[in-house]
């Protein structure tokens, strides 16, 4: 179980998450959505221990986050943050190989394992043919893909990821969550997500964690906590939400223009 519990934290004197207590469960796919500056990248880097803590605590399993070392967190959390960047001379093939630093030792390459790990991860992003290729001759979707394949890799039972579809098109949009979600229903891996589409986070998430003003407005499964009431009081906007082919979806009301006076 990964737990926040009363956590405050931010950027200098000013906390951005102010009392944020949220318990992720292995199994289900917990996304994160509010507006811009809520807080929601901010918890992510929180549980990464890569901001201090003004109060509360982080813990897995029951342990603080504090004290747990890099390289064994390495092996529990893998963490796709907003923007990446390497090397320009880097392969894909290469910068799939670093998601083996926390099972290998300075003197031992990759392992039987590691290497079918790395195939599967860029088979299952649609990069199995490029790993020969310099990560410059990619194009921004199939670098976004190259960070993902990198991130499943790893082979966690955590996975954080901030933003992880942004630059794709729909179709890997779609293929990327559909992903995410199997690993969580059938591998029981535990995944928080930051998403801003909130039709995405309709049709994928499991649980839906709303954030306003570094605070949890709302969290629960994603039928019960996505109304036209929260999403109202979160984005400060007038939505419709309905059920459509067993989906919910969001419509926000726009007001029909005024008809220009001749």
């Amino acid at each position: 179980m990964l737990r926040t519990n009363n956590v405050v934290a931010g950027y200098g004197r000013q906390p951005v998450l102010r009392g944020v207590s949220v318990d992720f469960e292995p199994g289900r796919l917990n996304v994160l959505i509010g507006p811009n500056g809520c807080g929601k990248s901010t918890l992510l880097k929180a549980i990464m221990g890569f901001l201090p803590l003004s109060a509360g605590e982080i813990t897995l399993a029951g342990q603080s986050i504090r004290v747990i070392g890099r390289k064994t967190l390495a092996r529990e959390i893998a963490y796709l943050p907003q923007d990446s960047h390497c090397p320009d001379y880097m392969t894909l093939g290469e910068l799939i190989e670093l998601a083996g630093y926390a099972r290998t030792s300075a003197m031992a390459g990759p392992s039987v394992r590691d290497r079918l790990l790395f195939r599967q991860a860029l088979e299952r992003v649609g990069l199995a043919d490029m790993a020969h290729r310099p990560l410059t001759s990619l194009s921004g979707g199939q670098r976004q893909r190259a960070w993902i394949a990198m991130v499943l890799a790893q082979d966690t039972p955590i996975i954080l990821m901030d933003e992880p579809v942004n630059h794709l098109d729909l179709k890997y949009q779609y293929a990327v969550l559909e992903l995410v979600q199997s690993l969580a229903l059938e591998q029981s891996k535990t995944i928080v997500m930051v998403l801003h589409d909130i039709n995405l986070a309709t049709t994928f998430a499991d649980e839906v964690i709303m954030l306003h003003d570094g605070q949890v407005v709302a969290k629960g499964p994603a039928g019960q906590v996505m109304t036209s009431s929260n999403v109202g009081q979160v984005f400060d906007l007038d939505v419709d939400i309905f059920e459509r082919q067993g989906r919910l979806v969001c419509l926000p009301r726009v007001q029909a223009e005024k008809p220009v006076a001749a």
